[in-house]
C-alpha cells in the first residue's frame, strides 16, 4: 500500500477515531476505622454520594480495636452497596482490647503507629497489585460534601494531591512548613491558603487524611508508609510523616488545592481527650454547615446511628427565639441548630412590620428628634415590628418572673463550643449581683476600649453597640426596659438599649430617657454573629427592606 493510500484510509477513519470516548480511571478508596461510630454515618453517606461511576471504584476497609459500633455500621453499609462498586474488600478484627501501654482512645503508642503504617502500606500495595489507576486514602473523620471532589482531584494531573478541608479554627489537612526534624511548623503562608486569599494548587511539605495518588506514574512506586522501606530514614515514627518524606526523598511534590469548597475534617484529639471532644468537633462542623443554610448529609440507612443531645435551657429559666411566620426557612434552620446544640427553645412569632396598619401606628409615639444616624430617615415599619417583638418578650419575662433568660433572633451563627462558652460567660455573670443585660452578639460602634469586668476573663462593659442578635436578660433588666415606657418615645431597639445603659453618643436622644441605669455587659469574645453581612450573597433584612413610617404618622407626632 502506497503512502497516499494509507493517508486516505486515515482520512476516512479519522472522524471515528476522534469520536472515541474513554472510561474514567479506576480508583481504589482505602479507609481505616477505629471507634468512629459518631462520624461513620456522615463519612460513608458522603463517600457514597461522590459523583463518580461506582463501577470504576473499589473499596478497601480495615477496622479493629473498636469499643463502639463502628464495625456494625460498616457491615450494614457494605451490605447495602456491595453490588454497586467494582469490588469491596473488608477485614474486621472484633477484638476490642487496646494496644499495650495505650492510655485512652487518643493515645498513640509506637505499636499503634506501626500497625497504622502497615495497614496504610498494605492498602497502597493492594491498589498497585490490582492495577488501580489511583488510590484515594481517606480517613473516617473526613466529610467530602462536594460530590465532584474525586473528579476534580483526578483532573489536576498530579502524582499527589489533596483537597483542602475545613474544621473549626485553623486546623486543616496540610502543613505549609516542616521543622528540620520533620515536625509541624506554622508559616506566614499557611493562613492565606486556608482563608483562600488566593486560590490554586500549592506545593506543600505535608498533606494527609484525604490524599489521591496517581499510581499510573512510575515515581509513585517509591511512595510508602513504612520507614523501614526508606534508606537512612531519620524521621519520626509517624505514618503521615513517613509518607511525606518518602515523597520528598524521591522529588515528588505534594499539592493542596483550595480552588473550591470540598468538605470538612474533625480536629484530632489530644492524648488526654476523650470521645466527648470528638463529638464536639463533629457538632461544630455540623453547625458550620447549618450556618450556611445546608446540613451535613446522611442517608436514610445510617440515620438511626446518628445521635442528638438531650435538650435543656442551660442555666436560663427560658430561651426565646424571635421569628417571622413568613420566614419558615429561618425557623427550620434555627430548629435544626437547636437540635444539634441540645437547646430547648420557645419560638416567638415576631410582629411583622408589613402587617402594621395606620390605625395601630396611631397608638404609638415616636421620638420626635429621631433620624437614622446613617440614612437620616425616620423609623421603618420593620424596625417597629422588631422593637415590638423584643418588647413582648420582655413583657413575658416579667409576667412569668424569669430570673434570667436568653433572647435570640433567627439570623444568627453560633460560635463553636457554644454551650460550654455560654456556661463560662454566665458563671462569671451570675457572680455579679446587679447585672441586667449581656450581649452575646453585637456590632461594636466605638473605637474606645471597653473595660474588662474586674476578675472576669470573658466579660467587658458594653459600649455603644448595634444589633440584638442574642442577649441574656435578667428579670431586673426586663423591668427596667419596660418601665422606661419606650412605646411613648420609640426608636429602633438597637438604639434604645445603648440609650438605657447611657453609652449612646446622641445626648438629645438620651434626654428623653432620664433614668439610664441599665447595667449592660458583653461577652468577649462574642458567641453569636450574623449569618450574613450587608452586601453578602444571601443577605436579607426584614427591617431594612421595609417602608418608612407613613408621612401622616410623622406629621401627627410633630403636632
Amino acid at each position: 500500500m502506497q503512502f497516499k493510500d494509507i493517508f486516505l484510509v486515515l482520512l476516512v477513519f479519522a472522524p471515528t477515531a476522534l469520536s472515541l470516548t474513554f472510561k474514567e480511571p479506576t480508583v481504589l478508596v482505602s479507609v481505616l476505622v477505629r471507634n468512629k461510630q459518631h462520624t461513620l454515618p456522615y463519612f460513608l453517606s458522603n463517600l457514597e454520594n461522590l459523583n463518580y461511576p461506582k463501577g470504576r471504584m473499589s473499596i478497601w476497609i480495615r477496622s479493629d480495636h473498636n469499643v463502639d459500633r463502628s464495625i456494625s455500621i460498616l457491615k450494614l453499609w457494605i451490605d447495602s452497596v456491595k453490588d454497586a462498586y467494582h469490588s469491596l474488600y473488608s477485614e474486621f478484627d472484633e477484638d476490642a482490647s487496646s494496644y499495650p501501654g495505650e492510655v485512652g482512645l487518643a493515645h498513640w503508642t509506637d505499636e499503634r503507629f506501626s500497625h497504622m503504617m502497615s495497614l496504610r502500606d498494605n492498602a497502597l500495595n493492594y491498589a498497585r497489585e490490582n492495577w488501580a489507576d489511583y488510590i484515594l486514602s481517606i480517613d473516617a473523620d473526613v466529610f467530602l460534601t462536594n460530590p465532584n471532589t474525586l473528579t476534580y482531584l483526578i483532573s489536576k494531573n498530579r502524582t499527589l494531591v489533596a483537597p483542602m478541608l475545613y474544621s473549626e479554627g485553623l486546623y486543616s489537612n496540610f502543613w505549609h512548613g516542616m521543622t528540620e526534624d520533620y515536625y509541624y511548623l506554622r508559616t506566614d503562608e499557611y493562613k492565606p491558603i486556608l482563608e483562600k486569599e488566593n486560590v490554586s494548587c500549592y506545593s506543600v511539605p505535608m498533606i494527609h487524611s484525604c490524599v489521591l495518588v496517581d499510581l499510573r506514574r512510575s515515581e509513585s512506586d517509591f511512595l510508602t508508609y513504612r520507614s523501614d522501606k526508606i534508606e537512612n530514614y531519620d524521621g519520626p515514627h509517624d505514618d503521615i510523616i513517613v509518607f511525606a518524606l518518602s515523597a520528598k526523598k524521591n522529588n515528588i511534590n505534594l499539592y493542596i488545592c483550595n480552588e473550591d469548597h470540598f468538605g470538612y475534617i474533625t480536629v484530632p484529639l489530644e492524648q488526654e481527650d476523650d470521645k466527648s471532644y470528638d463529638l464536639e468537633h463533629l457538632r461544630n462542623i455540623k453547625m458550620d454547615i447549618l450556618n450556611s443554610g445546608q446540613s451535613l448529609y446522611v442517608n436514610d440507612l445510617l440515620k438511626e446511628y446518628t445521635d442528638l443531645p438531650r435538650k435543656d435551657t442551660m442555666m436560663f429559666d427560658n430561651i426565646f427565639m424571635i421569628n417571622l411566620k413568613r420566614r419558615p426557612d429561618r425557623r427550620k434552620r434555627m430548629n435544626q441548630c437547636f437540635d444539634e446544640l441540645g437547646l430547648k427553645v420557645q419560638t416567638v412569632d415576631a410582629v411583622d412590620g408589613k402587617a402594621l396598619n395606620e390605625t395601630f401606628l396611631q397608638t404609638l409615639r415616636f421620638m420626635p428628634d429621631f433620624k437614622d444616624p446613617y440614612h437620616k430617615r425616620p423609623m421603618k415599619l420593620g424596625e417597629i415590628g422588631c422593637f415590638l417583638s423584643h418588647y413582648h418578650v420582655w413583657e413575658e419575662i416579667v409576667q412569668r418572673g424569669y430570673q434570667s433568660t436568653l433572647v435570640l433572633e433567627d439570623d444568627i451563627r453560633f460560635e463553636g463550643f457554644f454551650k460550654s462558652k455560654v456556661h463560662s460567660v454566665m458563671n462569671e455573670v451570675l457572680k455579679i449581683l446587679n447585672w441586667d443585660l449581656v450581649y452575646f452578639g453585637r456590632k461594636r460602634l466605638q473605637e474606645k476600649d471597653e473595660p474588662w469586668i474586674e476578675g472576669a476573663r470573658y466579660l467587658v462593659e458594653a459600649g455603644y453597640s448595634y444589633w440584638t442578635l442574642g442577649y441574656a436578660l435578667s428579670l431586673r433588666g426586663a423591668k427596667k426596659l419596660l418601665e422606661a415606657e419606650p412605646l411613648t418615645k420609640l426608636v429602633p431597639v438597637d438604639e434604645y438599649l445603648p440609650i438605657l445603659f447611657d453609652k449612646h453618643p446622641h445626648q438629645n436622644w438620651k434626654g428623653y430617657y432620664p433614668k439610664r441605669d441599665l447595667v449592660a455587659l458583653s461577652a468577649a469574645p462574642l458567641l453569636l454573629y450574623p449569618t450574613h453581612y450587608t452586601g453578602e450573597k444571601g443577605y436579607v433584612s426584614d427591617t431594612e427592606d421595609s417602608i418608612i413610617i407613613p408621612e401622616a404618622i410623622i406629621a401627627k407626632e410633630d403636632l
